[in-house]
Parts: structure tokens; sequence; C-alpha cells
């Protein structure tokens, strides 16, 4: 594959010059439009393949790039990604089209701001995944809440405005403290060197009395769990979900909330390893908690998206189980299950999107026996419900797999923890498959599910390349995992010699 230039910066910025592309644009030119949305989430998706190329066996941040920004406060552009990054950045760059292909007959109204939206959106998921300047990743953060608060309030349902509203509450609630922490630090590191910097290895190399540093964690945890999110700040993920169209919704739950995973990998944990270690018995009892309260709510649900939703929750608990463990095992595995995570549920979204575009319902008793006129859309909705339940040969296992695993064999964390989360992959396989039988093969039961139609031409493209994609992970496991491993190794290496370095006290 050819190199390209700046590759990282090409990857973040070309939607963002897209979307500001789309103003050339007259509103009543839909068709050129969505054409031109898609042609350029397309071309960013085909510009991100060149990062596979990355190489695992060197463990430095790769595609590095950095410029002065704002010199008087040590503010630097500075971007790389590793392998915790990488296949995240590849997610990104996948569902960003698969979210626009499938809205080319759903989204009528205001297109150009929608497409716009998606667009800059993708800029600011890229840019907070390659960030590695802390006050950059700040901004990349923030860059992401305006264009989902505005796709889910003005192209989302009937509650779209107290959906939106409380997603934008508890977002910036979370991460105004992150940004607390932030100052704080930067002000720390110029008392100790006398210089600005906001470098993520300079704050790497900072260490705090446990005091401070517990405060600092919670403020920057917070940010991400609520992202995550993490039982009990998950009660804004339901409402959004619902609320949501259809292409909000796969990017919500295919990307934003791995970015939680993402921060507290990056950030919260090699920044306060001490206090993220004293508080990994909490963590993976909230993920417990998450775990089978998710999964228990998921399974009352009448709605299907809510169910999805729910879902969510206790798949992401498992993520963050196996990152409470710390083990190499447990958080590859939830590294990759953060990705498979996203394929197998916005599939789930993206076929629930389908047939409500077809019956105007999302309530499960309104469907019954439809698998024999939308064969199809049967037969990828119960592959994505394979994958989600962690069907071995699909891409949920292996994930699942190795937490557990490497939960169960973690030093000094009770055997119980994997015992408890075994359970949601029970819970998972009993409400997904009730929700597939409830919906595709009782008898039918209204007449008006006779005259469904199955998938369009263009949605089949998008879905089917979820299915390949979790195909691909399911059986060959290692070809991703070996672009993971050398990175959560050095991650872990450096958390637990810098807990047991003596603190520095700063004065």
């Amino acid at each position: 594959m050819i190199a390209v230039p700046h590759l990282l910066t090409w990857l973040i910025f070309l939607p963002a010059a897209g979307a500001a592309l789309l103003l050339l644009f007259p509103a009543r030119a839909v068709t050129e439009v969505k054409t031109a949305g898609i042609v350029v989430a397309l071309a960013t998706f085909v510009l991100s393949l060149g990062l596979w190329s990355y190489d695992p066996a060197v463990a430095a941040f790769q595609f590095g790039e950095r410029v002065r920004w704002i010199p008087a406060l040590g503010i630097t552009y500075t971007v790389g990604i590793d392998g915790i990054s990488l296949l995240l950045v590849l997610l990104t760059t996948l569902l960003t089209p698969v979210a626009l292909i499938f809205s080319i007959s759903h989204v009528k109204e205001n297109v150009r701001g929608f497409t716009a939206s998606f667009l800059v959106l993708e800029t600011g998921m890229i840019g907070t995944l390659a960030a590695l300047d802390v006050a950059l990743f700040y901004v990349f953060w923030e860059v992401m809440l305006v264009p989902m608060y505005l796709i889910i309030g003005i192209w989302g349902g009937k509650r779209r405005i107290y959906a939106a509203v409380k997603f934008f509450l508890f977002t910036m609630a979370g991460s105004l403290l992150m940004f607390v922490a932030i100052l704080y630090m930067a002000v720390q590191y110029h008392r100790m060197s006398g210089v600005w910097s906001f470098s993520l290895e300079d704050f790497y190399g900072m260490s705090f009395p446990i005091v401070s540093q517990t405060l600092l964690f919670f403020a920057f945890a917070l940010a991400f769990m609520v992202k995550v999110p993490l039982f009990p700040l998950h009660t804004w993920l339901p409402d959004a979900h619902t609320e949501a169209p259809t292409a909000g919704s796969i990017i919500l739950a295919g990307v934003l909330l791995k970015l939680g995973v993402y921060g507290y990998l990056r950030f919260a944990l090699p920044f306060f390893p001490q206090a993220a270690l004293r508080f990994a018995p909490w963590l993976a009892g909230l993920a417990l908690v998450g775990i089978v309260y998710g999964s228990m709510v998921a399974y009352a649900q009448k709605d299907m998206k809510r169910l999805v939703a729910y879902s969510s929750v206790a798949h992401l608990g498992l993520v963050m189980l196996g990152i409470a463990a710390l083990t190499s095992t447990s958080t590859s595995g939830a590294v990759l299950q953060s990705v498979n995570h996203g394929l197998s549920t916005g599939a789930l979204f993206l076929l629930v999107g389908v047939l409500y575009e077809r019956r105007h319902t999302r309530e499960i008793e309104a469907y019954g026996g439809v698998a024999k006129f939308v064969p199809v859309t049967a037969t990828l909705f119960l592959v994505a419900t394979f994958s989600s339940i962690g069907l071995p040969g699909l891409n949920g296992f292996v994930g699942e797999f190795l937490i557990l695993t490497g939960t169960f064999n973690a030093p000094g964390a009770p055997r119980w923890w994997a015992i408890v989360a075994t359970s949601g992959m029970i819970l998972s396989a009993v409400y997904l498959l009730t929700l597939v039988q409830r919906v595709f093969w009782t008898p039918v039961r209204h007449e008006e599910n006779r005259s469904l139609t199955d998938i369009h031409a263009s949605e089949f493209v998008v879905c089917a390349a979820l299915v390949l994609a979790m195909l691909a992970i399911g059986l060959a496991p290692n070809l991703f995992l070996d672009k993971i491993h050398g990175s959560v190794d050095t991650l872990i290496a450096f958390v637990r010699a810098k807990s047991a370095a003596p603190m520095e006290i700063l004065r």
C-alpha cells in the first residue's frame, strides 16, 4: 500500500473539510449532498486502511506528527496511534459511511445539516483517538458533543429534545471536571519544570500525593465512565438511543461509548496508577452490577431499541471488568471487545431501523412471524445476535473469552468476578434470542406484517460489511490481537512500575 504523508492529519480533517464543502451545495440539492458526504466518508475509510501497516513490534506511537499550536502555553498539535487506538480508528472510519449510506432513503429533511454533522463528528472521534497532547484531546472530545447533540435533537424521535439535553448535561458535567483536572496538572508541571506543557509524555512522567491523585483520578474517570456508560451513570443512554435516528444510534453505540473505554486506558489509568489500582475492585463491582442489571432490564423491555441499548450497559460492563482485572489477556480482550461491540450492536441498531422504517414501530409485540416476509433481514439479525452473545466463530466469542479468562486468572482478583460475569453471557443469550424469536418466528399476529418488504440493496451492503468484519475477527482473531498485544503489555508494565515507584510530593 502506498504511504500517504501526514496520514493521520488527512484522516482527522478530511471529514471536516467535506462538511465545509457541503455548505457550497444548495439545500435543495439533496442527492448531491448525500453523494458528496458518502464519498468523503468512504475516502476517509480507504485512507485509514493505510494505518494497517502499523508495526506492533515498535512500542512507540506511530504515524506521529507534531506542530506547535499555542507556544505560550506549550500546547501542540501532536497526534499518533498505537495498538489500542488503531482498531478503534478503523472502526470509526467504517461505521461513518455505514451510517450515511443507511440514511440515503431514510433522512429527508435538512439533509445537508445531517450529513455535515456526521462528518464533523467523525473528525472529533478520530481526533480524540489520535491526540497525544492532552489539551488537543480535550478539544476533540468537546467537538464530538455538539454534532451528536444536533443529530439527536433535530433528527430524533418525539422526545428528542429531552434525550439530547440529557445526553449533553451528563457528558458536559463529567467533561468539565476533567478539564479542571487537566489545568491543575498543567499548572503543577509548570511549577516543577518552569515551562508549560500539555504533552501526554510529560503528564505520564508526573506523580502526585495519594490524596491529590485520587481526586484527579475521579475527575478523569467520571468523564470516561459517563461516556461508557458505567452503572449507575448509564441513565442517559436508553433515552439517547431510543430518540436518536438509526444512523445516530449506530455511531453512538459503535464509537462514542468506546471513547470512554479508550480514555480510561489512555489517560486515567496511566496518569494515576496508584489510585486506579486502589479503586479497581470498585470499578469491577460497578461493572458486575452493570452486567447483571443491564441484562435483566434488557429482558424486560418492550421496545427493541431500548433492549439493545440496555444490552450495551451489560456488554460494556464486561469490557470495564477486563480493564479492572488489568492482565494482558483481559485488557487485550477488552480492547478487542470494544471493537466487537461496535460491529454487532451497530448491526443490531441498523436492522432494528430497517424494521422500523417499514412498520413505523419498535414495539416487539407489533411483530411476530415476519421471517417469512423479510428472510434476508431475519438472517442478518440472527448473525448479529449470535455475534453479540458470543457464538464461537464470530467476533464476540473471542473478546468475551479473553476477558473472562484473563479475569479468572488475574493475580489478586477474586475468581467470582469471572463467574458472575459469565452470567451476563447467559442472560444476553436469553434476552436476545427471545427478541429474535418474538419478532421473527412466532405466529403472525398482525396482518400489517404481511406487507413488509425486505432489506434494500444499500442497507444490505452496509450490513453485510459489518457481518464480514465479524467473521474476519471471529475466524482470524490473531490478525487483530497481534496489533493490540504490544501496546497493552507496554501500558500494563508502565502502570505497574509507576504504581510501585515512590510518589513525588508536589509543593
